[in-house]
């Protein structure tokens, strides 16, 4: 059975907007235990969310949904036929969106400011994607098999600094407040991309359950966060701080 998205001017996939919205509601979660830590209000610190392996996991798996849909989209988006000037328009937005992001940081956490976040990687990772659209499905799958292999070799203390860290083949990595290389993430968003050429090669083939479920309330809601996750991922921390920081003067 056929996924059958509800019509909309941009002929989005309610599918990949649920997920989307679903990785963006762990994001505001996760943030908001880590603003928890940071201001003492929490039994667990910000230390343990980098060290301790839950934590990490739930970064890793939340990371992992968000890269892998960039895949995805890029495939989607390339069957739609967006061209030269929709796909600068919406890198421009992002790559902007970056510089916002480390701006902030430096005024909220100084040297520890986020110089290669999520952002970051992504307006490098759309670069790349765009340019291995054409290959096909086995190529990327390969690139994000590659991507995932480097970074299991052992790490170098050449590349500690930046910006040779950003390739992911640091020994000690860096005192930032976000950081995501380009090893091993360049692997999800490889296989994203690789997936969603599969997915269309297909004719976009969803189980008769799946399709069920996309039309409950709670993941057709998800998918509204979906549609909008780069606004939510510019002002959800300044909210969730701003609140905290009110609540704590407050008591």
């Amino acid at each position: 059975m056929r996924f059958a998205t509800r019509s909309s001017p941009s002929n989005r996939v309610d599918a990949v907007d649920a997920l989307r919205g679903l990785a963006v509601a762990m994001m505001v979660a996760y943030h908001f235990c880590y603003d928890l830590g940071m201001f003492g209000l929490a039994r667990w610190s910000t230390a343990d969310m980098v060290t301790q392996a839950g934590w990490i996991g739930w970064r890793t798996a939340i990371v992992s949904m968000f890269l892998t849909l960039v895949g995805v989209s890029m495939a989607l988006r390339r069957a739609r036929g967006v061209d030269a000037r929709g796909f600068w328009l919406r890198w421009l937005k992002i790559a902007g969106a970056a510089a916002l992001v480390s701006l902030g940081s430096w005024v909220m956490f100084g040297p520890r400011f986020i110089y290669f976040g999520v952002l970051h990687f992504v307006a490098v990772a759309l670069l790349l994607l765009r340019a291995s659209s054409g290959l096909g499905v086995a190529a990327n799958a390969l690139l994000g098999l590659a991507a995932l292999g480097v970074a299991a070799l052992p790490g170098r203390a050449a590349c500690d600094a930046a910006p040779c860290n950003i390739s992911g083949l640091y020994l000690h990595k860096p005192w930032t407040e976000d950081f995501v290389p380009l090893a091993p993430w360049l692997g999800p968003a490889f296989l994203g991309l690789a997936l969603g050429l599969l997915w269309l090669k297909r004719g976009l083939p969803v189980p008769a359950a799946l399709v069920r479920l996309a039309a409950t309330g709670p993941v057709r809601m998800l998918s509204v966060p979906g549609r909008w996750s780069l606004s939510i991922y510019l002002v959800h921390q300044p909210v969730l701080i701003g609140a905290l920081m009110g609540w704590r003067a407050l008591h």
